[in-house]
């Protein structure tokens, strides 16, 4: 039974405590939040004995096995540092941080530690993401030129400002599913070999809120993809290659429990629809991820969900995007 330990009380958090009661394998030990409220609705939703509002506390707690860092972007740093003093294994959720600065920090610290740790791009660790990669390794679905994708929901007043906008919040989504393709069909280097162009705007809370990006990869493959946290609930995402076209059907960033659905087209011939159906979403999917590898005594993730150098190199192509759509120089 993995004990885990989350920190945060946001909506996000409730999506992964409900993924925990659902598995027969994990369990809540304690719950840790600044908001006292928040904290006892959590505590009593969910059935949670022990909470705290000490983060330390939490970390040094005994009977904790795993720390789930439910906390706004720019705290992941920090908190992620914290545990790993305390030789805590990490699930943070995405985006990494929101500065290659405080990236490469994090990562040196969870190389130090020698301890799991995992970024929380939960639906990488749904079958439905596995299926994908058996797909695009098909050799009848040819090579790679090109994708396109987009994810918008008018999420900006419920994010906390200093997470970095839409970029962090929602580009995160299409950014590492455009890393999962180009690495699965181009092989392990071919992502960070490009160059980039892009455009945005800056919302209410001063914030990108729409960022719009082209990418030339070195070996030809060309890709679009849009973000916007200020308007919409849509989604698309489409691969295209020399031998047809795979679209998704259903939200590939948010796979349910049920029926999730792609479309293979190809250029001769009929049409094929993919279906992967599962009897749960995919932060349970995610939950049941840690388990297997913590089991293993695995100090990472395994695709297709991210390793470390996976979580670095899709946040080296955010703040890549960021720093273009601002006109800034790129940060290293």
């Amino acid at each position: 039974m993995l004990r885990w330990g989350i920190l945060g009380t946001g909506f996000i958090s409730h999506a992964m405590l409900g993924a925990i009661r659902d598995s027969d394998n994990s369990t809540v030990a304690m719950l840790c939040g600044r908001n006292e409220a928040a904290l006892s609705d959590l505590s009593a939703q969910y059935c949670v004995a022990h909470t705290t509002t000490d983060q330390a506390e939490l970390f040094a707690n005994p009977d904790v096995d795993v720390i789930y860092i439910a906390l706004p972007n720019h705290l992941h740093r920090a908190a992620t540092e914290a545990a790993m003093a305390t030789g805590k294994p990490v699930l943070c959720e995405k985006s990494l941080t929101t500065t290659m600065e405080d990236a490469q920090a994090l990562v040196a610290s969870v190389r130090a530690a020698n301890i799991f740790f995992a970024e929380g791009l939960m639906y990488l660790a749904h079958p439905f993401m596995q299926q994908l990669v058996t797909v695009l390794r098909a050799p009848s679905v040819g090579e790679l030129r090109s994708v396109s994708g987009f994810y918008a929901a008018d999420i900006w007043q419920m994010v906390n400002p200093a997470g970095g906008g839409t970029l962090y919040n929602l580009g995160c989504y299409p950014a590492s599913l455009l890393h999962l393709v180009v690495q699965t069909m181009c092989g392990e280097e071919a992502f960070a070999s490009r160059s980039i162009a892009a455009f945005g705007n800056i919302g209410k809370d001063s914030t990108l809120q729409d960022a719009s990006l082209s990418v030339r990869f070195d070996n030809g493959v060309l890709a679009n993809l849009h973000s916007t946290d200020g308007h919409g609930m849509a989604h698309a995402f489409t691969i295209v290659t020399t031998k047809g076209t795979l679209r998704f059907a259903t939200n590939p960033w948010l796979p349910e429990a049920g029926e999730n659905r792609m479309i293979w087209q190809p250029y001769d011939g009929p049409a094929r629809d993919i279906v992967v159906e599962t009897k749960h979403d995919a932060f349970y999917h995610q939950t049941k991820m840690v388990e297997r590898a913590l089991a293993m005594g695995a100090k990472e993730a395994s695709r297709p969900s991210p390793r470390l150098s996976d979580s670095l190199e899709i946040m080296q192509f955010l703040t890549d995007w960021e720093a273009a759509a601002l006109g800034k120089d790129t940060p290293q």
